[in-house]
């Protein structure tokens, strides 16, 4: 029998995943060109030309060994040395290999970072909407996610909430920006004004607050907008990155955490994390990939496929008669539905063959998630199923 944890994190398996599978179903039976599947954050622009060329030369160069063994559970020295010059040169910050360890994905690295930090029934604040997968990372280790709610004016985090919600029991906050499911970037504004609303609050208390920002998306920003590096706005700064999206390799699992010299307790996180990384039965971040992505920091996949997905999906919906934000990055758009019950419009449009996620999974009832890393082509063809959608049930 599996134990009770488990039995309800199988009831309350991702909803994402499971349109993802009936997705599949759907295409079988009715031709996966007529089956507008809009439901996962898979890529669909190929990975840049350097990254075929790396792994040859890797593996045409170097002995198998080298390639394929053990090393620090931390990573590559060399790989961690190079990472942390790409990050000074482009942000201006000071790290050295130290501050990197080389992770299984960003979600290997959020669970490092929480085996690291959390005691049970620690607090971990997150920004609703926001990634379904925070409440499982930190129901692992026995901590307590507190959700602040929505403002849907704009997407940007409700700092006033926030600000009432943290306790002396709250040991970290997670920010994803640019944001899945909005595709919404925190403001610089919103940054310095969060990072002295957890000053205040670490000082009321007494305690440390980490702060934990899940950047896969960092890449994907449209319209010259900036990303802010959060390190350099507050000291007790942990960055989880990917390079699932920015290089377009989320089956390959890697990615990597920041851990700032500047954070409270720097030596022993980091001496933790490592060991974390070891126990929890990673050992360490995929060897040849470590190697590879050293050598494409500055490679880039074609955001424009993106961002004309965007501008057609925007444009088209909007049109159409939906309310959604334009998504400065990533490759969601977060659509409020034109009837209250999002599961249920969410059914309706299954029955055009046209899969969408429900924005409760994410925290934000009376919405949905639409990705649109898809052909251009499926969202054209899927413009007139929306259309008609909305013209049902007004």
């Amino acid at each position: 029998m599996i134990s009770i944890k488990m039995q309800e994190q199988v009831k309350s398996s991702s909803v994402i995943r499971a349109m993802f599978e009936e997705g599949k179903r759907l295409a079988e039976i009715h031709g996966a060109e007529n089956v507008f599947d809009f439901s996962i954050g898979n890529p669909n622009v190929e990975p840049p030309e350097e990254i075929n060329k790396a792994i040859l030369e890797i593996l045409n160069t170097e002995h198998p060994m080298s390639i394929h063994g053990y090393m620090n559970n931390s990573g590559y020295e060399e790989v961690r040395a190079t990472i942390a010059k790409s990050i000074n040169d482009k942000f201006g910050t000071a790290f050295t290999q130290k501050n990197i360890l080389m992770t299984v994905g960003a979600a290997g690295g959020l669970n490092v970072i929480f085996k690291t930090l959390l005691n049970p029934l620690d607090e971990v604040i997150t920004f609703a909407p926001f990634f379904g997968e925070y409440r499982n990372y930190v129901k692992n280790y026995e901590g307590e996610l507190v959700i602040v709610s929505p403002n849907t004016v704009d997407f940007q985090p409700n700092l006033e909430e926030f600000k009432a919600k943290i306790t002396p029991k709250t040991k970290a906050v997670i920010i994803n920006s640019p944001n899945n499911p909005t595709g919404v970037v925190y403001s610089e504004e919103t940054i310095i004004k969060l990072s002295e609303i957890m000053r205040e609050k670490q000082k009321e208390f007494g305690t440390d607050i980490y702060l934990v920002s899940d950047e896969p998306y960092r890449e994907l920003a449209y319209d010259n907008v900036e990303v802010p590096y959060l390190t350099k706005y507050y000291a007790n700064t942990v960055i989880g990155y990917s390079f699932s999206k920015s290089l377009s390799l989320p089956g390959e699992r890697i990615g990597y955490l920041v851990i700032s010299d500047q954070a409270a307790d720097y030596e022993n996180i980091i001496s933790a994390a490592n060991i974390a990384n070891r126990i929890l039965g990673y050992v360490n971040a995929p060897s040849l990939f470590q190697r590879v992505v050293a050598k494409c920091l500055n490679a880039k996949v074609d955001i424009d496929t993106y961002n004309k997905n965007r501008e057609l999906l925007y444009n088209g919906l909007s049109s159409c008669g939906y309310e959604c934000i334009k998504p400065e990055g990533a490759f969601y758009l977060f659509v409020k539905t034109p009837i209250e019950n999002d599961v249920e419009f969410c059914n309706l449009a299954k029955k055009k063959n046209i899969l969408i996620v429900t924005g409760t999974a994410f925290g934000c009832p009376g919405y949905v998630r639409i990705a649109y890393c898809v052909a251009y082509k499926t969202i054209e063809k899927a413009l007139p199923g929306f259309k008609a959608l909305i013209d049902e049930v007004k």
